[in-house]
């Protein structure tokens, strides 16, 4: 636990949460526009190479991951496990009549013909069905957050060393070229010194505050409510906490765990970074006043540490669920000879603006100490400073530089990402996110809710993973 004040390490923090609110991109005269290449990734894969696949959860997530992982050639979808017997219906309507379905994700890892399962479930199983999956032998990939709470973050990384098995967690900004392309400016020093890095994920709509479609339908009947329940706090069916599982702390992660980690893990991508030292939470309930115990507006702040791959610098995350000017995601990297604007599978934008120098007569007449000066030191302060400039040799001023790297037309981050997880198992393709990298994009999501819960800062070992 820290002992630096929550108001000293904002106050001591460079800018706060200056910079949040970041204004769309901007065609300059002199920008220049790139298409990004979409690598060929098909002619990797026989469909003759069998991977089968179980789905576990057939939530919404669900059906963007499984026929995602179906486009892949020769991954065939072979059983599904859900809890509300109505998905595992449409999963039979969608994908086939010959799927096995069933309440009980343990027998879809009982199963021979099952190589890889899709962890798709609410947060709280997450841990518990990666550990088990492992154990059973199976390639894991599973949605983010990897974990629910801190102290399951270890045991999945070391379930994963114990394996021999591919573990990949489900945060797909981890493979999109967008942020790939940003991280090799990055590299290349395009922006000078990293001093700042402002991300947000703001939604407005009451899908995007997580009120999905309660079916009047369910009930105890066609819902495993204790298969939902897990080891949750035990409580009568409530069908508003099954189909909005994320607004309630006993099964979500709230808006830290649905979205920071996704910003977490674009930032961890581009800059090669463990993560940050120092974790202060913020927010509140301010727009959808539906019973839930998540906060629906998040703001996070957060120091790094100076590592190889990066000097120190401060970091301020922001997800608002209400967000009447507009919803979008957007990361500003700032350096002190640049900037790097991401729109995740869209674009990154390189400005550079050079810093402006001031005038003789900015110095002596503006918004400078000369002025206050006695009228002779003024006037001798000016005559040394017009004596300097002539001195200076005069380089023509650069002018505003910009430069966007787009994706193709159609470009699917969560195409390159299922494509990443399947060329590990095939091939030993190196993991996009192992776990202790999707740990590491999850604890301090995890942390910024207990910071803004127990109003303190906590302090974080990135290398480690570990609260300290």
């Amino acid at each position: 636990m820290s002992k630096l004040s929550r108001k000293n390490f904002i106050r001591n923090s460079a800018l706060g949460f200056a910079g949040l609110t970041m204004a769309p991109f901007k065609s300059r005269a002199n920008s220049k526009f790139t298409e990004l290449e979409q690598k060929e990734w098909k002619k990797k894969f026989s469909a003759n190479d069998h991977i089968r696949v179980g789905a576990i959860g057939m939530g919404i997530i669900a059906h963007f991951n499984v026929p995602t992982a179906l486009m892949v050639p020769g991954v065939e979808l072979v059983a599904v496990a859900d809890a509300f017997d109505s998905r595992l219906t449409r999963a039979k309507e969608v994908f086939g009549d010959h799927l096995f379905t069933t309440r009980d994700y343990r027998e879809i890892l009982s199963r021979d013909d099952i190589d890889a399962v899709i962890i798709s479930t609410p947060d709280h199983w997450h841990a518990t069905m990666a550990i088990d999956a492992l154990a059973a032998g199976k390639h894991v990939i599973c949605e983010k957050p990897m974990v629910q709470k801190i102290e399951e973050g270890l045991q999945v990384v070391e379930a994963h060393r114990q394996s021999d098995r591919v573990f990949q967690v489900g945060s797909q900004f981890g493979s999109d070229i967008i942020f790939h392309k940003a991280a090799e400016l990055y590299r290349s020093g395009a922006i000078g010194k990293l001093n700042q890095i402002v991300a947000n994920y703001n939604r407005n709509s009451s899908l995007g505050a997580w009120q999905y479609t309660i079916p009047d339908f369910a009930n105890p009947n066609n819902v495993d409510w204790d298969a939902f329940l897990g080891n949750a706090p035990q409580r009568p069916f409530d069908p508003t906490r099954f189909f909005r599982w994320r607004n309630y702390d006993d099964y979500g992660t709230g808006v830290p765990g649905d979205l920071f980690v996704h910003l977490f893990t674009g930032i961890h991508t581009v800059i090669n970074s463990k993560g940050p030292k120092m974790v202060s939470g913020f927010g509140g309930i301010n727009s959808w006043y539906d019973g839930r115990d998540a906060e629906d507006l998040v703001c996070g702040q957060y120091q790094y540490p100076e590592t190889e791959a990066h000097p120190e610098f401060t970091c301020v995350l922001q997800s608002n669920l209400a967000d009447g000017g507009g919803s979008g995601t957007r990361f500003q990297f700032i350096g002190d000879e640049g900037s790097l604007e991401i729109e995740p599978g869209s674009a990154v934008r390189l400005n550079r603006v050079p810093r402006s120098e001031p005038s003789v007569n900015n110095l002596v007449n503006g918004y400078n100490s000369v002025f206050t000066f006695a009228e002779a030191d003024q006037r001798r302060v000016e005559e040394q400073l017009r004596s300097e400039e002539q001195s200076k040799v005069n380089n023509p001023r650069n002018m505003e530089q910009s430069e966007e790297f787009r994706a193709p037309s159609g470009y699917d981050m969560r195409v390159d990402h299922y494509v990443h997880f399947f060329d590990s198992i095939r091939n030993g393709a190196p993991l996009v996110q192992d776990p202790s990298f999707g740990f590491r994009a999850a604890a301090p999501s995890l942390l910024t809710n207990i910071s803004l819960n127990e109003n303190r800062v906590l302090s974080w070992d990135p290398e480690n993973m570990r609260v300290v």
